[in-house]
Parts: structure tokens; sequence; C-alpha cells
């Protein structure tokens, strides 16, 4: 199982990676990432996960420092040169270094970042008997400048998910200042009620998740009805089911939100059903690259 890191190409050992301590990332949290998983050894949704990657950078005014069919083969070298059965890896951009100052335009130049983990899934019995969550009320940073972005700032969400922690459980929700549960830490958030599948909408200021635009596809593929619309707390304390999704843990059942039991504190079989059926998916979507094909 090995480590590594891809910086502006240059693959090196975790240990011996350097990034300037004038870095507006290191600074300022002045940066916008990633996180991919591999499925056979290659990345899935990789086009995806790059295309947000742009956005997110936009919204951030960070120019990219390559073009995404060059940065796709860039992070393909470094999972073909960890050689992992499975990995994750965390694609970062920089807005590069300079003098200090919050002027963005001391930046020179972008700074791209690859580091490549061997995946380490979550237990089976997650999936099979589902996890408790609790819930964190907050205003994030981001979400008045940098709404959707997908930036490193994640202070707020360290602060919950140490909260959840000491409390024992797998995630926390983050509730808007009405209320409203919008996402987890790391997480994107659905209900089940009846028949039908809800899931907050991205103006609410969520964070849209790759993985939670292939399970709203998978939704549509088996006929499950879908909503995208706000859930407040009390609704998603009563619903039938609730999920958290996200790239390295896929489709996770909840069956706690704080105090309040969800389905008899038993996995709901809309969750199940579509997490199989998003296993059925990746599974046909990944064959193994031929690494032959790609030039060293």
């Amino acid at each position: 199982m090995t480590r590594l890191a891809s910086i502006d190409g240059v693959i090196s050992k975790p240990e011996e990676a350097k990034v300037s301590v004038y870095d507006r990332g290191f600074l300022y949290g002045d940066s916008v990432f990633e996180t991919i998983r591999t499925y056979a050894g290659e990345p899935f949704a990789l086009d995806e996960h790059l295309a947000r990657l742009e956005r997110s950078a936009a919204r951030v005014a960070i120019t990219p420092p390559l073009p995404r069919v060059d940065f796709a083969l860039e992070i393909r070298r470094a999972i073909r040169a960890a050689r992992n059965p499975e990995s994750y890896v965390r694609v970062m951009i920089t807005r590069g270094t300079g003098p200090m100052g919050l002027d963005t335009g001391l930046a020179e130049q972008a700074l791209r970042v690859v580091l490549v983990e061997p995946l380490q899934s979550l237990p089976a019995t997650v999936y099979r008997d589902g996890v408790s969550v609790i819930t964190f009320k907050t205003r994030r940073a981001a979400d008045e400048v940098a709404q959707g972005a997908k930036v490193s700032n994640y202070l707020t969400s360290m602060m919950a998910l140490k909260e959840a922690r000491a409390a024992g459980a797998h995630e926390a929700l983050i509730l808007d200042g009405s209320g409203d549960v919008l996402e987890g830490t790391t997480s994107n958030v659905f209900i089940v009620e009846g028949a039908t599948l809800s899931t907050p909408p991205e103006e609410a200021g969520i964070l849209v998740g790759i993985t939670r635009a292939h399970v709203l596809e998978t939704a549509h593929e088996l006929g499950v009805a879908v909503k995208i619309e706000r859930l407040p707390l009390d609704r998603v304390r009563r619903a039938d089911e609730v999920f958290i999704t996200s790239t390295l843990r896929e489709i996770v059942p909840v069956i706690q939100v704080d105090a309040q039991p969800i389905g008899g504190h038993v996995p709901g079989r809309t969750t199940h059903a579509i997490h199989a059926a998003f296993r059925r998916k990746v599974g046909l979507a990944a064959e193994p690259l031929p690494w032959e094909q790609i030039r060293d």
C-alpha cells in the first residue's frame, strides 16, 4: 500500500513533498479541491470531478493551471505510480505563492497538488446496520461569497465532526439559520418518505456532490419518485429512511438523528435498493484503465 504526492506534476514520497509556507492555501485556505476514488484502479467520474473543480476555481477566481485533459492524465499517472489495489485521491489547486497579504493579485501562479492514498473501505456493518448522526447549526465561511465551491477551509466541518465524534456519532448534519438540514460535514443528505426520495436543492447552499448526482440518476432508473426541496429538521426526524452519500462512503444508511430513531433503528429497503443499484453501476463502469496507453 503506497502513499505519494504529485506537486505540479512531480511525484515524490509524502515525507519529501514540500509546499512553500508562503503558499496562499497554507496562509489563507485560498484553494479548492476534490476527493476522488477508484474502482478497479480507475478513478470514478474523473471528468465530473474535474469539471466541478474548475467551477469551484472559477467561483473564487483561481485560474486552473492545466487544461482538464492534461490534469486528468497527471492524476492517472499518480494513481498508476502508487500501484494500490484501490486508491483515493485528493486533488488541490491553490492560488500559489507570493508576498503576504489578502490581495489575490499578490499570487504569482496557481499550484496543483495530487495526493494518493490507499483506500480503506468502511466496515460492512456500517452499510448493514446503519449509523447515527447529530445536527450542528452554523453559518459557514463560504456561504456568501463562494457558495457551491469546494474550498479547503473546512474549520466549521471539523468542529461539527469533532462534536459528532464526542457524541459517538458517525457524522454531523449541518443546519442553516432556519433549522433546515443542508448536508453533512463531508456528505449529502437524502430522506425517504413513503415511495419518495428527497434531498436539498443547490440554492439552499449545499455542495452538490458527484455521488449525489449518481444517486438521483439511479433513483430515476429504479422508478423512485424524486423531489429536490428544503428539508426542515422535524421532517428529517420523521422520515421513513435517511441516508448520506459521499465519494468514499458511497451510500450509508442513517438509523438515528440526534436522539430520534429512524425507521425503528433499521436501514430501509429503498436505501439498500439504491445502494445495490449504484454498486452495480460502478462495477460495470470500473473496467481497469489500460495503463500502457498512458505516456510516461
